[in-house]
């Protein structure tokens, strides 16, 4: 079985990747049927030949997890269309305020909510009272 997968190549710690079409029973330097393109993770830097890659998984070819992923946000010319998430690591402290602060905004949300239609509900009871006061203040003849 054939199999799209990365074969390794940098110093240590400093990895890159080819993209290579591979029999299976390969060890991961071995002989590739074909060279797809190359990947660097540090850099995020890619370059694909697509078309060709799509190609192979229609004749059967498996890819791997990582390849997959690859594929599937390469840009048509080849390059990665990388996202990068920005996430804030905080302390247990930090974490604990702002999950207060949050818990109180919300409940002071609900209370200006609630008053809101207290008053509503106060205005539409109003002039209910007033028609009915007028028409006791008014003699029936």
């Amino acid at each position: 079985m054939l199999k799209i997968r990365l074969k390794r190549l940098g110093g240590k710690k400093s990895p890159a990747y080819r993209i290579i079409v591979i029999n299976s029973t390969t060890k991961r330097e071995g002989r590739p049927v074909q060279e797809l393109g190359h990947y660097n993770p540090k850099t995020k830097l890619m370059k694909l030949d697509k078309a060709s890659a799509l190609d192979w998984v229609k004749k059967g070819a498996q890819p791997t997890e990582t390849v997959a992923y690859l594929i599937k946000n390469c840009n048509d010319d080849g390059s990665l269309n990388y996202k990068k998430k920005e996430t804030v690591k905080l302390s247990k402290k930090a974490q604990a305020k702002a999950k207060a602060e949050a818990e109180a905004k919300a409940q002071a949300e609900a209370e200006a909510k609630a008053q809101a239609e207290a008053k509503a509900k106060a205005e539409a009871e109003a002039p209910a009272e007033e028609t009915a006061e007028k028409a006791e203040e008014t003699p029936a003849e």
